[in-house]
């Protein structure tokens, strides 16, 4: 098959790309802005193709905003899937500048959609969020939980699924799975590539870039959240996982399969004072943390409940380790100051 994947220049985006390139031989086309993707990745991507003797992605720099360059795109280029991560994703911003989290994340997925579907696409594999959710009544959430979110990220991402849901119904031959994420973090363990944007808000790549002396301190945004010691607890699932579980749902798609939402975590939890303390451990040093007020639009916690994916997709982490989790996003960190 011919995968278009956007935001493939991005941290997610790119370990898909990888492991499409490393586990099939389905032709991989890239499509980002690189406003937060890098086009070192890109290269990096270009080479591990190279050494395997496989045709690197094809890569379009192009913003799904351009309405008419995207219509262009795809009467130039058959795809027969779409994996499609190109989003805004801090949750404070939204709350601040909801806008743009509408526009980007709502208006430009349902242009794309409506573009795919008229072109023939046949598959459509859309990273969500488990910010769908808000903050459930129970410690672990299954697809069957109701959406509730609480900020306009999780709200922006829930119309998008309901976009592909209702259109999927209507169209026989367009067929999605809607995966909702829980919190990624680490990197590809042969540190070939990472999470590079420079200002990211990812707990587990600041607590490193603190260890590494790039940041005086970190904050702990808030420790009177309703958990065991105060701070925010997250299911926290290393990026390889991830794009793993990206890799099952095209197959499934393929295999023809219905429509499907499955949940993407390893269903624990860790709070924020516990990944601190394992940076601490991994890195040893003992890097300054201080207490501030929670952010906006922050649920005190969320665990996933994975039974339906494992199930159904055969899916099959092999990175459930908070301190491999660690040593990996810390390892990538101390390579990037040579990027």
């Amino acid at each position: 098959m011919h995968i278009l994947v956007t935001g493939g220049a991005g941290y997610i985006g790119s370990h898909v790309v990888k492991q499409l390139i490393e586990e099939t031989d389905h032709h991989v086309s890239i499509l980002d802005n690189l406003s937060t993707g890098h086009e070192r990745t890109i290269k990096t991507l270009g080479a591990i193709a190279t050494q395997m003797g496989k045709e690197a992605p094809t890569f379009y720099q192009e913003d799904l905003k351009n309405f008419a360059a995207i219509e262009a795109l795809f009467q130039s280029v058959r795809f027969d899937a779409i994996i499609h991560f190109a989003a805004s994703i801090v949750v404070p911003e939204s709350v601040e500048n909801p806008l743009k989290y509408y526009m980007n994340n709502t208006v430009n997925t349902t242009h794309l959609i409506n573009v795919a579907k008229h072109h023939g696409v046949r598959h459509f594999i859309f990273s969500s969020t488990a910010a769908v959710y808000g903050e459930p009544d129970t410690p672990q959430v299954s697809e069957t939980t109701p959406t509730e979110p609480i900020n306009p990220y999780g709200r922006s991402k829930l119309m998008s699924e309901r976009v592909l849901i209702d259109t999927s119904a209507a169209h026989e031959d367009f067929t999605h799975v809607i995966l909702r994420y829980f919190n990624v973090a680490g990197a590809d363990v042969a540190c070939r590539i990472g999470q590079s944007f420079p200002n990211a808000t990812h707990l587990i790549k600041v607590s490193a870039q603190t260890a590494l002396g790039r940041r005086e301190k970190m904050m702990i945004f808030g420790e009177d959240f309703d958990t065991p010691d105060g701070t925010g607890v997250r299911d926290y699932i290393h990026v390889d996982d991830l794009a793993s579980a990206h890799l099952r749902a095209l197959e499934y798609l393929a295999e023809g399969n219905r429509s499907n939402i499955f949940n993407v975590g390893y269903g624990k939890g860790f709070s924020v004072k516990e990944v601190i303390e394992t940076m601490r451990g991994v890195s040893g040093v003992d890097f300054r943390a201080d207490i501030a007020p929670r952010r906006a639009g922050d649920p005190a916690m969320l665990i996933s409940d994975n039974t339906k994916i494992r199930s159904t997709l055969t899916w099959k982490p092999i990175y459930d380790d908070l301190k491999l989790i660690c040593e990996s996003a810390l390892a990538w960190e101390r390579q990037v100051d040579g990027l």
